[in-house]
């Protein structure tokens, strides 16, 4: 007896899978290099988190609470940018802090500096990094009685009272917003001590397993806005018209999805295909 002939819906099913390792590391490569600027859904809590800060008026003092660890860097950093981008553009000044002690003031230095730089804008005049100060409780507290007193000098050890900025913004009172990039239990403390005491408005951007959670603040209107993960950065990204990490990040994710997708279907078709040829021909009731 002859062996059956190889066809398509038989090597479908038995794909090397070096070649499904080759397509996706392509998949993840070609975006970075070759930007594919792929349709973007802005979600109606991004869009409320940009409308936000929009919103404020060119002058005006903006929080900007850093707290995240290095390790979640690759969902927080673009959620930073992307906001302080959009700070800067508006001309806003900017208090950065963390309340992650572990490389969070570091990295909050680096972003602030980086985009301060790429707008043009002074420290000291224009920004500051006050660092951080052990005892997020207290901390958040303390600053609604008076920065100084919880944050004497600035993250590079230089007092408060020499930074102009410093001295015009001395509490809660004299901040018009507050923007919280979190990847953890931070998003609720910011709400309960800052905002349900103070009243300053805030929005958050959170790792995506943070979101779920998050999102019952801004259904209560305590955040004004929030940003879920990557996609919530690249949607940002694409309000502001200036696409980067996050949007190349997520091309890389919608052509795995895709991939992905794509190979299941042809796999479930070689499938059906192949047994009902070796089913061979209905065979007569009558």
């Amino acid at each position: 007896m002859s062996k059956p002939r190889t066809t398509i819906w038989d090597r479908l099913q038995h794909i090397d899978r070096r070649v499904l390792y080759t397509l996706i590391f392509v998949s993840v490569i070609v975006p970075v290099f070759l930007p594919l600027s792929l349709p973007t859904a802005v979600s109606p809590e991004s869009q409320a988190f940009f409308d936000a800060v929009d919103a404020l008026p060119a002058g005006g003092n903006v929080m900007f609470a850093f707290d995240f660890w290095p390790s979640t860097t690759a969902e927080t950093e673009p959620l930073a940018v992307a906001t302080l981008r959009h700070c800067f553009q508006k001309d806003l000044h900017v208090i950065g802090l963390s309340n992650v002690g572990m490389g969070g003031p570091s990295i909050a230095d680096r972003i602030l500096h980086d985009i301060g730089d790429e707008y043009g804008k002074r420290y000291g005049e224009d920004y500051i990094n006050l660092g951080y100060k052990a005892g997020y409780q207290a901390v958040l507290l303390g600053m609604a009685t008076g920065i100084g007193n919880i944050f004497p000098t600035d993250h590079n050890g230089t007092r408060l009272d020499a930074l102009p900025l410093a001295r015009r913004v001395t509490s809660y009172d004299s901040i018009q917003f507050v923007v919280v990039i979190t990847d953890n239990i931070m998003v609720d403390y910011w709400i309960s001590l800052v905002n349900a005491q103070s009243g300053v408005p805030m929005a958050a951007g959170v790792t995506a397993v943070v979101a779920p959670k998050a999102l019952s603040y801004v259904q209560s209107g305590q955040y004004k806005g929030l940003l879920g993960g990557m996609k919530g950065a690249a949607e940002y990204e694409h309000l502001l018209n200036s696409p980067d990490k996050a949007s190349r990040g997520m091309d890389s994710q919608s052509l795995i999805h895709l991939l992905i997708i794509a190979f299941v279907a042809m796999g479930n078709l070689g499938y059906v295909v192949t047994r009902r040829r070796d089913a061979g021909p209905p065979r007569d009731r009558g």
